[in-house]
């Protein structure tokens, strides 16, 4: 997993308070009345404000921040003395509140000022109005699942019930016949297409190697890139990608559960090409370092950011291996590499895009249980029957759910939102990869994915 960045230069300008909360909060320092702030200057001053905030929330949230590689002498500043997680809501409140004044000014009237400086103040105030739910929440706030949705990633996934997905369940019978329950024989099925522990290393560097040779086929990275891939165990999540700064990524996989072949891939997509190292490298070079637009380089991993980040991850996989090609290299390559039968990978990419097709069941089931609507045990029940999962791996599901509640959305929903962006009107490949890079490379919302999809189809 891994959350990623930005925000969008055309999102609606989301819920959020005005008010500023009294007692305790440090102010947010303000210009001198007689002093004409430019917008840039505005911005400028907004930026830093919710930098040091996003760092004070970190002190209280170990998972808060995901990525920062500003100076180390702010972060220990901001971290010294951080105000409660109430007078940071608070001051998230405050400066939602001068960014909405400084949007219907004068100074954002004129057509001139409709640009890049309006658009980055519409991004802060998203990460902040995020921040702000963020910060409620670990005030022991609960929100339900839609209202926190919307509050952390400015969007509202569109959910089947789980009625919906009988259908599927129904087909993959005919697929794995057999007796006992169809998530056994599923298991069992897949349980043949573990990659050995000692083949584990050679096989994912490998699989990334490939992942990316065909993203550099489209994309220019930035000289000197590289990653440093790391096996670990006893996490809530299957892969997880720390990025480092100057275009270097950490990515760790989790070897606590077997690593199956199909797996491969889509981690070396997902964290690494085009994915999470991807889009990092392209907003530390065009945002951070090209426009000098320093909030960029402090990541949370609550705000509309991540919608983008694993979505586009996600949906990474099938842009960089379109149709057939995935299949092709993991029989010819892969397979071989991991020891296994070459002649048996058209089976296995059968079943699993038959099981892909329930992916959509768990984040109505997260909904389900975070909403109170169903208990623990039977969110596992449930998770075993639909995602047609172990008992082990139906509690890793679950545990992740338990940690990082409504993030779950950002998966499966947000990986359609990029695809009906990036493919919409029948895009052939180089304009696939072109839209790629643009959602990779500027402030993004999910409304802005909407009317990319709008733009495109008429």
């Amino acid at each position: 997993m891994d959350r990623k960045y930005w925000l969008s230069a055309l999102g609606a300008l989301m819920l959020g308070g005005c008010a500023m909360a009294a007692g305790g909060m440090a102010p947010v320092a303000a210009p001198d009345a007689s002093v004409v702030e430019s917008p840039e200057a505005l911005a400028n001053r907004i930026a830093d404000a919710y930098i040091r905030l996003t760092l004070e929330a970190g002190s209280h949230e170990a998972d808060y921040v995901d990525a920062y590689y500003g100076p180390a002498a702010l972060r220990t500043s901001a971290t010294a003395n951080p105000r409660s997680t109430a007078d940071l809501a608070a001051a998230a409140r405050a400066l939602v509140a001068e960014i909405d004044a400084a949007l219907n000014s004068r100074a954002f009237a004129g057509p001139a000022n409709l640009g890049s400086q309006r658009a980055r103040l519409i991004a802060l105030r998203g990460m902040l109005h995020a921040a702000d739910t963020r910060l409620q929440m670990l005030g022991g706030r609960r929100f339900r699942f839609a209202d926190e949705a919307s509050g952390l990633f400015a969007t509202n996934p569109t959910l089947e019930s789980l009625a919906h997905y009988d259908r599927v369940l129904a087909g993959l019978n005919h697929l794995v016949p057999g007796d006992g329950p169809l998530a056994a024989r599923i298991d069992a099925f897949y349980d043949r297409y573990v990659i050995p522990p000692d083949k584990v290393r050679r096989v994912l560097e490998t699989a990334i190697g490939e992942c990316r040779r065909r993203t550099m086929a489209h994309m220019t990275l930035p000289p000197g890139e590289s990653f440093t891939l790391e096996l670990v165990t006893d996490k809530p999540w299957s892969g997880y990608n720390y990025y480092q700064g100057n275009f270097h990524s950490l990515i760790q996989v989790n070897t606590d559960l077997p690593i199956r072949i199909s797996r491969a891939v889509d981690l070396g997509c997902h964290e690494g090409y085009p994915g999470h190292h991807v889009l990092n490298m392209m907003i530390e070079q065009n945002l951070v370092r090209g426009r000098h637009w320093q909030e960029f380089a402090v990541n949370p991993l609550y705000s509309p950011q991540s919608v983008i980040a694993e979505g586009s991850a996600n949906y990474g996989i099938d842009l960089a291996f379109p149709g057939e090609e995935k299949l092709a290299f993991e029989r010819d390559v892969l397979y071989p590499l991991a020891g296994l039968d070459p002649a048996s990978a058209e089976d296995f990419a059968r079943v699993s895009a038959a099981t892909d097709a329930l992916g959509g069941a768990r984040l109505t089931i997260a909904k389900m249980y975070l909403d109170g609507d169903i208990s623990r045990q039977r969110a596992i029940e449930l998770s075993q029957h639909y995602l047609l999962l172990s008992p082990e791996r139906a509690e890793q599901s679950l545990a992740f759910t338990d940690h990082y509640r409504s993030y779950v959305l950002n998966y499966g929903w947000g990986r359609d939102l990029v695809h009906r962006a990036v493919e919409a009107g029948n895009a052939d490949a180089a304009t696939r990869w072109a839209r790629m890079l643009r959602i990779l490379s500027e402030p993004t919302f999910p409304a802005d994915l909407l009317a990319m999809e709008s733009a495109a189809a008429h």
